[in-house]
């Protein structure tokens, strides 16, 4: 088990690597780790948590060898950052098929509406520390 947290995200998706930087900015206690879903340690992690490896349209916060997904691990996500963030968990109150129906619909417009590359984010050396891959 990791002493941090681990984030997982879309590699390819330039909505969620913005976000990834986005978390790693507000980070300030280094809380958080972070790998794609495309890399070998990604791929890992969904296997030893019996995810299937074609979600890519998902986000996963894994924390104290529990996973969760999509808006919960966004809210729980932003609970944990510096600034007015954590007021955005005070959403944790609107029932999950709601907050997962608008992150639905999101993920499946985000290569449209933000773009996608070609591979995944390579972070720079000072980042490198952050990321599992």
């Amino acid at each position: 088990m990791y002493q941090h947290s681990i984030i997982l995200f879309d590699g390819v998706c330039n909505l969620c690597n913005g976000a990834v930087k986005f978390v790693i900015k507000r980070d300030n206690k280094n809380q958080f780790l972070f790998a794609s879903l495309q890399s070998g340690e990604g791929k890992q992690i969904l296997e030893e948590h019996n995810i299937p490896e074609n979600i890519m349209k998902s986000f996963f916060l894994v924390e104290n060898g529990k996973v969760y997904d999509r808006s919960t691990a966004a809210l729980r996500v932003v609970k944990r950052l510096t600034g007015l963030w954590p007021l955005l968990y005070g959403f944790i109150i609107v029932p999950a098929f709601i907050r997962d129906g608008v992150y639905n619909w999101i993920a499946k417009n985000r290569y449209q509406w933000f773009g996608k590359k070609d591979e995944c984010m390579i972070p720079t050396p000072e980042l490198k520390a952050k990321f599992l891959n």
